[in-house]
This record gives structure tokens, sequence and C-alpha cells, in this order.
């Protein structure tokens, strides 16, 4: 096997169904979270070994280290069928023997099984960045071990794609060991194929980024909105499964999970907040070419720019109300979303040192005042639990459920 070559599962995973124990890695929030691996139909007959073993995988990744008793007990299989999928996915290198458990009861002592955590790598990029595209490398855990980006430089259409190509090769060189796939989060309207529709601030309309991606590095790709895939990953931090996760970058979009499962809405569009005009009194002239649009108040560069332009002795006072002003934009935008599915949990994820602080402040003080207040009574506005490594994790969510069928 070479480095781009990789087992694939078929099965996908779905966000449903009751928590299970957390694994290790640096992932090992998102799988205490994770949910156990459940159809959305009927499995047909044809459709059952790929099932049935994607969930012998779901089960040793969110639960560590277990005998092949206990997958059949844990997973309702039988001990026939668990040893004949232990065998292939062994045979592929997906699964490994940890060696006999320590047990004081008498007879042979089991042998413990785990998902190969090094021994495939994910590679991650995240383009949502407003001056450089980030990419990783990941064992299966989530853990990071190589690190690389390109400087966007305001780069748009077939020059930001080069340079996210490049990047992408460029990571894939750096795996030491085969790559299971590639996960892209990107801005803008992405479909279920991986195109994305639109992306203004990269000069994207109907970019075939996945499928073009796919078949420069040999390689599974999976691309998805930015902050649907940073969701995905804030999920195992949440402490409810109805969650909205706002990504400020070069852009400003949302991921929204209810009910444990990933909204993404009849047009593939849901979350897309940064082009919701903000009240009737104008506003800054935003990239799509309206006035007052949330992006134009709230935007990294916007934020930037503002600051900027108070000059270097401004007062804290001055430079306060800059985001103060950007966070009540937020905060009337979120009031109908929060007042229409009453979340418990809303999560910014952006640069700490323009959200957390007057900004995060002003947004949750409107959202309370624009609001019922038995539904904001207990509601938690918070920056993400993952830093600015957020969509990068949620590149390796996809890429685990879309090859393996594990969440």
């Amino acid at each position: 096997m070479t480095a781009t070559e990789a087992p694939r599962g078929t099965a996908q995973a779905e966000l449903a169904g009751p928590a299970t124990a957390a694994g290790p890695g640096a992932l090992a929030g998102l799988s205490s979270r994770s949910r156990a691996l459940r159809p959305s139909g009927k499995v047909l007959p044809e459709h059952a070994r790929s099932h049935n073993r994607a969930l012998v995988l779901q089960t040793l990744y969110t639960t560590g280290a277990q005998s092949r008793a206990d997958l059949a007990r844990g997973t309702g299989l039988t001990r026939v069928t668990v040893s004949d999928l232990v065998a292939e996915l062994m045979a592929e290198g997906l699964v490994v023997e940890l060696g006999q458990r320590e047990d004081a009861r008498p007879g042979k002592p089991a042998t413990l099984l785990d998902v190969a955590r090094g021994a495939f790598r994910i590679v991650g990029i995240d383009v949502s960045g407003h001056r450089v595209v980030r990419g990783a490398v990941l064992d299966l855990s989530g853990t990071i071990l190589e690190r690389a980006e390109s400087p966007l430089g305001g780069a748009t259409g077939e020059r930001a794609f080069e340079l996210v190509a490049e990047l992408a090769a460029r990571l894939v060189g750096l795996a030491t060991a085969p790559v299971l796939g590639v996960g892209i989060g990107t801005p803008g309207v992405v479909d279920p194929r991986g195109t994305v529709r639109s992306a203004p601030n990269l000069g994207w309309a109907d970019l075939p980024l996945q499928a073009r991606l796919s078949a420069r590095l040999g390689l599974p790709v999976h691309a998805t909105n930015d902050a649907n895939a940073a969701v995905l990953a804030e999920h195992g931090a949440a402490e409810a499964d109805d969650l909205m996760l706002v990504k400020i970058g070069h852009g400003v979009g949302s991921g929204l999970i209810v009910g444990g499962r990933l909204v993404t809405g009849s047009g593939f569009a849901s979350g897309e907040i940064g082009h919701v005009v903000v009240g009737t009194d104008g506003g800054p002239r935003c990239v799509c070419g309206r006035d007052g649009c949330l992006e134009a108040w709230l935007s990294v560069p916007r934020l930037t720019q503002q600051l900027d332009a108070l000059g270097a002795d401004a007062d804290e006072a001055a430079r306060a109300e800059v985001l103060a002003e950007a966070g009540r934009r937020l905060g009337i935008v979120l009031a109908p979303v929060v007042g229409a599915l009453d979340l418990p949990e809303i999560v910014l994820s952006g640069p700490a040192h323009l959200l957390d602080g007057p900004l995060i402040d002003a947004a949750l003080e409107t959202l309370r005042k624009r609001t019922m207040a038995e539904q904001t009574r207990d509601l938690r506005l918070r920056m993400t639990a993952h830093g600015q490594d957020i969509v990068l994790h949620g590149t390796a969510v996809m890429v685990l459920s879309g090859e393996l069928g594990v969440s």
C-alpha cells in the first residue's frame, strides 16, 4: 500500500442516539459526544455488511480497547460476525490487537482490540482565514502532527484554488503513513458534492472544489462550509444537542446542530447569516454589494481596519465601542434564531482578542433585550474550546465519517 492508498468504508455516520464514553486523542471530546451509528432508514441486506463494519469501528473509536466479546455485546452483533469483521479490518490495517487483558477471572484472558489510530493520516485544510490558508496532518484521533500554511494575499478565483491545491499536496507529502482522505472547510455555500456554489470573498462560483482536488491528489476529498466543519468539532465540548457556532474570519457564517443533527437547509445555505442586512440604518458596504450586512460589521478585516483607523494612541474606551457595536449587530441577527429554535448555547470562533470581551458581552446583552427572558436566562454565549484549530479538527471529523462511518 502506498502513502496515497487507504481502505474506505461506505457507511455514513450520523449524530444521533445516546452519548458514549470518550476515546483517546485530540478528538476525544468529540468522541465522548459522538452518537452511536444509526441508519436513517432500513438497512438493506446488500448494505448490512458496510453498516456493521462501521458500527464496529464506531464502537472501538469511541470506547477504546475492547475484546471481540465486548464488541459483540456492545453492538448486538453475533460473535461470528464480529470475528469476521475484525479479521477484515485487521487485514486492512484499520484495527490492531493490543495484547491480552489483565483479568483475574479463570480462563484464557481476552485479547483487546482498538482502532489503529496511528496507522493512517488525515489532511485538513482551513480556507476561512483572511490572510492565510492553513492546513495540518492529523492522525485518526485528531492529534495534529504537522502544520503548514500559505499566504492568501488577496488571491481569488483560480489563483485561490491553486493555493489550496498546492498546500494540500505539500501536506500529503508530509504524511508518514497512508492518507485516509483530505477534508476542506471553506467559506460560502457548499453542496453535498463539495461544489462551492458561491463564496464571494474568494471569487468562487460553482467551483467543483471536491472533485477537482480529488482528481489532482488521487485521494478522497470531503469539502464543506467552514462553519459546518467547525460546529462538528465543537459539538464534543457542547453541553446540549442544540448548538449554533458563529465562525468569524474573512467572512461570517454559522453552523447549526439541532437535535444532534447538522442542519444544512434545502439549498445548502443554512447558517449563512453573514449577508443578512442588520437594521435599516445603512452601514458599511459589503463585498456582496449591499450595505449593512452582518459580515460588513463583523468580519476580521473590517474590525481590524476600524481599530487601526483609531490610531495607536486611541483610548481603550474607543476601541471597546467599535467592538461593542459589532457585538450589538451580531446580537440583533442572533435574537430571532434563538427565539425560533430556543437554543441553549451559541459559540463564537475567531480571533479571541477581537471577540472575547466587549464584543461578546454586547452580543449577549442585545440577545437578552430582544428575546423572552425564559429563553435566554440560561443561554450560554462563549468562545470555542478548540481555538484556531477548530476547522482543522472539523475536517478530520468529516473524513472519519465519510471514509469509515465513524463520527
